[in-house]
């Protein structure tokens, strides 16, 4: 049975969407092809129809993470302000809801530790999407008037980053809680937005 395009590519995109969240779960050297595609509801001989090798499917998947991001970053800051949009961000990024959201939160801490061991297209694909974040939060940095929006957003979202990890890796809950709510406080203060009404 030959189906059409549209077809080809819905399905290509539920075994991203499966891939994403078991790379975001496990790691990427622990998702098995056999997995992803159980769970994308297909079965594993039509694998080779969509990708090339594992090194293909974890490459293209980590595209697809960032998309989610980024429209999870749109999302989030909707047409605000850049004040208030950055401030919805910062209180996106660094909540205890993303924090405890590993299937499907920010792909950058999922995935750093693991970048030096992935073939080159999965590392471009990688940069290609922090790169992409780092300029929406530059280009929001910038209309607030700051002086080098591009480096003051690189070092947000490494800061952001780090935090999210740390308060992921504190096993004591309080703690983490805390990370956060600091982290927050001070990205805001060093960006010149409001500090009031963080979500946890």
């Amino acid at each position: 049975m030959r189906y059409d395009t549209d077809h080809k590519q819905k399905t290509r995109e539920k075994v991203l969407k499966a891939a994403a969240k078991a790379i975001r779960a496990h790691g990427p050297h622990r998702v098995g092809v056999a997995d992803v595609m159980r769970d994308a509801g297909l079965t594993h001989g039509g694998f080779y129809a969509h990708f090339e090798s594992k090194d293909d499917l974890v490459a293209a998947a980590i595209g697809q993470m960032f998309e989610q991001s980024r429209a999870r970053f749109l999302n989030e800051v909707k047409d605000y302000p850049p004040a208030r949009a950055l401030g919805a961000y910062v209180d996106f990024y660094l909540s205890t809801r993303h924090r405890d959201a590993r299937a499907n939160g920010c792909p950058i801490p999922a995935l750093a530790a693991d970048l030096p061991r992935l073939d080159r297209a999965a590392r471009t694909r990688f940069a290609a999407g922090v790169a992409t974040l780092t300029r929406a939060v530059a280009e929001r940095i910038g209309q607030l008037g700051l002086d080098a929006p591009e480096a003051l957003a690189r070092s947000v979202v490494a800061e952001m980053v780090g935090a999210l990890s740390l308060a992921r890796a504190e096993p004591d809950e309080q703690k983490s809680d805390a990370m956060l709510a600091d982290s927050r406080g001070l990205v805001k203060e060093r960006l010149g937005i409001a500090i009031t009404g963080a979500r946890a």
